[in-house]
C-alpha cells in the first residue's frame, strides 16, 4: 500500500450512494491501463461514504452496490468506473499528453485540402488554442480527433482521408521497402513478380503518404512508382 499523506481521493457514486478510497494518484492511473496492481494502488483498504468526515461505508451498502464485500473487489472498480481526484500536476500533465497524441492523430491522418499534404504538428497546435478546443483527459485520443477535427475546419483547410496506393517496387529494392510498407500501411494486395518486383495494393492515412514516399525513395534512389487508386 502507498503513503497515506500522499494519497488522493478515487470515488464513485451509484444512485444515491457515495464510495470513495485513498489511492496514489499515478498508480490509479496506471491501474486504469492495466499496468498496476491494485495492492500497489491503494493507500487503505477502508471504503468510506465520506473520508473529509471519516464516514465509513456501510457494508451493507457495500455488498448491495458491489455484490461483495473485499475491499480490492470494491476499490478496483471505483478507481475503474469512478473518478479520480487528479492533482493540478497530474491534470496537467494528462491533458498534454492527450493533446499530443490528438495532435499526431491528426498530423497522420489529415490533409491541407489545399495541396493535399499534412499540417504542420505546430499549426494543428495553434489552431487548437486559438478555438480553445477543449480535450477530456480520461477520453481515448482516438474518440475525440473527428469532432476537434471538425471544429479545426472552421479555420483551417482540414479533412481526414483513407487513401488506396499501388506500389511497383523493382526487385533489387522490393526486400527492403516491404519493411517500409509494412510500417506505414495496411497491405491489401501484393504480387512478387517473377522477376522479384513487387506490386502492392495500400490503405494508408493521407498524411502518412508523403513519409512513405519519401522513405521508399530513398530506398530504392528514386525508382518507386506510387499511384493513387482511391480516396476516401
Amino acid at each position: 500500500m502507498v503513503d497515506v499523506n500522499k494519497s488522493i481521493l478515487a470515488r464513485l457514486k451509484v444512485k444515491d450512494k457515495l464510495f470513495e478510497v485513498l489511492v496514489d494518484c499515478d498508480k490509479a492511473l496506471e491501474f486504469r491501463k492495466g499496468k498496476c496492481p491494485i495492492e500497489e494502488v491503494i493507500a487503505s483498504d477502508q471504503i468510506f461514504k465520506n473520508h473529509r468526515l471519516s464516514e465509513k461505508a456501510s457494508e451493507h451498502d457495500i455488498k448491495s452496490i458491489f455484490n461483495t464485500t473485499d475491499p480490492l473487489k470494491v476499490a478496483s472498480e471505483i478507481i475503474m468506473k469512478g473518478e479520480v481526484q487528479l492533482t493540478t500536476e497530474h491534470k496537467k500533465k494528462l491533458l498534454d499528453e492527450k493533446k499530443n497524441r490528438i495532435i499526431e492523430i491528426i498530423h497522420k491522418n489529415a490533409i491541407n485540402t489545399q495541396n493535399n499534404l499534412p499540417h504542420p504538428q505546430q499549426r494543428i497546435e495553434s489552431a487548437m488554442h486559438e478555438l480553445k478546443i477543449k480535450i477530456d483527459e480520461f477520453k481515448p485520443a482516438e474518440d475525440q480527433v473527428q469532432s476537434i477535427v471538425k471544429e479545426l475546419a472552421n479555420i483551417l483547410p482540414i479533412k481526414i482521408e483513407t487513401r488506396t496506393l499501388q506500389v511497383v517496387i523493382p526487385a533489387e529494392f522490393a526486400v527492403k521497402s516491404f519493411h517500409s510498407l509494412k510500417k506505414y500501411s495496411k497491405i491489401l494486395n501484393e504480387q512478387w513478380k517473377t522477376n522479384g518486383s513487387l506490386l502492392a495494393d495500400l490503405e494508408i492515412p493521407a498524411g502518412m503518404q508523403e513519409e512513405l514516399e519519401n522513405e521508399l525513395n530513398k530506398i530504392s534512389h528514386g525508382n518507386v512508382d506510387i499511384r493513387i487508386l482511391s480516396k476516401r
